[in-house]
């Protein structure tokens, strides 16, 4: 169900569905996950895609690699926004992050996933993948002639 909320006489707020929420989330190509790294926060651009109930990442060790050993609670946001500020959307989830350790969900993984977000040619050969578990989102539009 969307339900829309009338913010003043000229933007319209709508809360996304679970399903609206996934479909915008697969048209994104890139996304923002969210983690605690030494109980600060931080938040990186990365390229994903949805796989099932899971966004999955292609990732080296590091930051991201690190959160998903410990099965950390992570979040993820995409966004769109047009350039005349007469409409965007934001989707947001939440869930325990890990990494893909077994070897034939990671093969399929390396011939479908995006490349990752700043290393190529095979050198980003780990995935990490966030359970769907939380999701939220919201959309608004301008009214036509307003802005």
């Amino acid at each position: 169900m969307i339900e829309a909320l009338e913010t003043d006489d000229r933007v319209s707020l709508e809360v996304l569905d679970r399903s609206e929420c996934l479909r915008l989330l697969a048209t994104a190509p890139v996304g923002r996950i969210g983690l605690s790294i030494g109980a600060l926060p931080v938040i990186l651009p990365v390229n994903f895609a949805l796989a099932g109930d899971y966004i999955v990442i292609r990732t080296v060790p590091g930051t991201k690699l690190d959160a998903a050993a410990r099965r950390s609670v992570a979040a993820f946001q995409v966004d769109s926004y047009a350039p005349d500020g007469s409409s965007g959307w934001s989707v947001l989830v939440q869930g325990v992050c890990s990494e893909v350790t077994d070897a034939a969900e990671r093969a399929s993984l390396a011939g479908s996933a995006r490349p990752a977000w700043a290393f190529g040619g095979g050198t980003a050969n780990r995935f990490v993948r966030i359970e769907v578990s939380f999701v939220n989102g919201r959309r608004f539009r301008r009214t036509h002639g307003e802005g």
